[in-house]
């Protein structure tokens, strides 16, 4: 389960949504999240959480989806971490990492995860899991002196 904010990590901003486990449910939480994080202030890693959202999104239907079930999207932002949670019914599934070859059209989803976010992992519920991803919000501040909430113009 998620560890809650500690008085030093006060939940600034939370969003929460259960979509049915259909192809377009995919797209639907992408661009919610997209959206959402642009307007917690934290433009510069909309893109990237968007894409991940995606492909856990994906995941979810392909490998966790249970007839009748939802799936849950939850987006949470401290001053210092940003964390997207993707919650299906299927918690003996688990996420693995695997390789791809250059002709396989799947396989790369969590590869993409992992170069994306800072962490990411699993955690069981009560009923199936959640796979999650984390950036922290500080540490771009620490190590390019950037203020993160500065918008990067293309």
């Amino acid at each position: 389960m998620a560890e809650p904010p500690t008085a030093s990590e006060p939940l600034l901003h939370e969003d929460s949504l259960d979509y049915t486990p259909l192809a377009r449910s995919v797209t639907l939480a992408r661009r919610r999240a997209a959206r959402l994080v642009a307007e917690w202030g934290q433009p510069a890693i909309a893109g990237d959480v968007a894409l991940v959202v995606s492909e856990l999104m994906t995941n979810a239907l392909l490998h966790g989806s249970v007839r009748d079930r939802l799936i849950r999207v939850r987006i949470s932002l401290t001053a210092a971490v940003l964390r997207v949670e993707v919650s299906d019914p299927r918690g003996k599934r688990l996420p693995c990492p695997r390789s791809a070859e250059d002709t396989d059209q799947f396989g790369r989803g969590l590869l993409l995860v992992g170069a994306l976010a800072e962490r990411w992992g699993c955690e069981p519920r009560a009923v199936g899991k959640a796979v999650y991803a984390e950036w922290s919000l500080t540490s771009a501040m620490t190590v390019t002196g950037l203020d993160p909430l500065m918008s990067v113009q293309e």
